[in-house]
C-alpha cells in the first residue's frame, strides 16, 4: 500500500481560496468531525467508496464482481458499509459513474506537473497553490515536498486549516515555505466547539496566538457562517473579542454553503440536519452588519479615546 496520502479533488482556477487564480489540492484525512463540514469524504485518510443514484443504471455489474457481497442495489445506500473494504472492484466494473473511488495518491513529481500547468494563471493574476482538506497538516512529510517543489518554481502558497496540528512539527517542515495562510475559528467557546467538531479549541487557540508571535503578516482568519449553530450575536461576540484581544489584522466572514450535505449520503454517512438551502441574502446582510457593529462596539470598549 501506498504511503502517499491521498488527495480527493484538485481544483483548478479557483478564485475563492486566495488571491489571484488558483489551484487547489484537498487532502484527504481530518481529526476534527464538524458536524456542519461540506467535505466529509476528506475526513477519512483511506481509500472510500462513494455511490451516486442519480447516475446509477442499475445494471447490477458491481453486485456480481463484489468480492465481500457489500453491493446491494436494493439498499437506500446500495453499499453495505460493514462489510466493503474499498477495494474498488465495483467502481471498475462500473460502467457509468454511480460508483466512484474517494481519495487518489500521486507522487509529487506527477502532481507538481498537474499543478505547473496553470502556472500562467498564476503569475498573470497573483495566484499559486492553495493545499486544504480536511487537515493537509496530517501530512507533514508529503506537504513539506510539494511546498519545496513549488517554491522552487516561485510559486504563491496558501495553507487552509483548521488549526488542529503539532505546531512544533508545522512549524519545522510547512511553514517556512507558506505565503499566506487560511486560519478557521469557528467557536470561541471550547465546550461548544467541542459539542460540534469532537474537540475543545484549545489547542487551535493556542496555536493561533503562537503564529500571531511568529509569523503575524501571514496569518488569516475566517469565520464559517452556519446558521443555527455558529451565526448568532452571542458566538460572534466571543470571537471577535479573542480576535481583538489575540491582536488579529485579518478576518472573513464565510457564508454558508449547504453544496456539501449530498455528500454525507453518498458515503453511508448520516445526512446533517442542516439548512439545504445558501443564507437568504438579506441574513447574509444582517450577519454582516451584526459583524461590524461588534468590532466597533468591542474596539471602543477596549479603546475609549478611538474615535477612527
Amino acid at each position: 500500500m501506498s504511503s502517499l496520502p491521498l488527495i480527493v479533488d484538485i481544483k483548478r482556477h479557483s478564485v475563492e481560496d486566495g488571491p489571484g487564480i488558483r489551484s487547489v489540492v484537498f487532502l484527504k484525512g481530518c481529526p476534527l468531525r464538524c458536524v456542519f463540514c461540506q467535505n466529509p469524504e476528506t475526513w477519512s485518510p483511506q481509500q472510500e467508496v462513494a455511490f451516486f443514484p442519480g447516475d446509477c443504471i442499475q445494471c447490477g455489474q458491481c453486485v456480481r464482481v463484489c468480492p465481500a457481497g457489500a453491493v446491494d442495489l436494493g439498499l437506500p445506500g446500495a453499499i453495505r458499509r460493514e462489510s466493503c473494504n474499498a477495494c474498488g472492484m465495483c467502481v471498475d466494473a462500473c460502467p457509468g459513474n454511480g460508483l466512484r473511488r474517494i481519495g487518489r495518491a500521486y507522487d509529487p513529481d506527477e502532481l507538481l506537473e498537474i499543478l505547473l500547468r496553470d502556472r500562467n494563471y498564476y503569475s498573470g493574476s497573483g495566484g499559486g497553490v492553495t493545499f486544504s482538506g480536511g487537515e493537509c497538516t496530517m501530512h507533514a512529510q508529503f506537504l513539506r515536498s510539494m511546498l519545496m517543489r513549488l517554491k522552487r518554481q516561485n510559486i504563491h502558497i496558501v495553507l487552509q486549516t483548521s488549526g488542529f496540528f503539532n505546531y512544533r512539527s508545522v512549524s519545522r517542515m510547512i511553514l517556512p515555505y507558506v505565503d499566506l495562510i487560511h486560519y478557521d475559528i469557528k467557536f470561541a467557546n471550547p465546550e461548544k466547539h467541542r459539542r460540534y467538531t469532537g474537540h475543545t479549541n484549545r489547542k487551535i487557540i493556542n496555536n493561533l496566538l503562537r503564529l500571531l508571535r511568529d509569523m503575524p503578516e501571514t496569518v488569516h482568519t475566517r469565520i464559517p457562517l452556519i446558521p443555527g449553530i455558529n451565526a448568532t450575536q452571542e458566538n460572534l461576540k466571543e470571537i471577535i473579542g479573542l480576535l481583538i484581544e489575540s491582536g488579529v489584522g485579518q478576518v472573513s466572514l464565510l457564508p454558508y454553503n449547504p453544496m456539501g450535505i449530498s455528500k454525507y449520503e453518498s458515503l453511508g454517512l448520516p445526512t446533517p440536519d442542516l439548512s439545504s438551502s445558501f443564507m437568504d441574502p438579506a441574513d447574509e446582510a444582517a450577519v454582516f452588519e451584526m459583524f461590524g457593529r461588534i468590532i466597533s462596539q468591542l474596539r471602543n470598549k477596549k479603546d475609549p479615546t478611538d474615535q477612527s
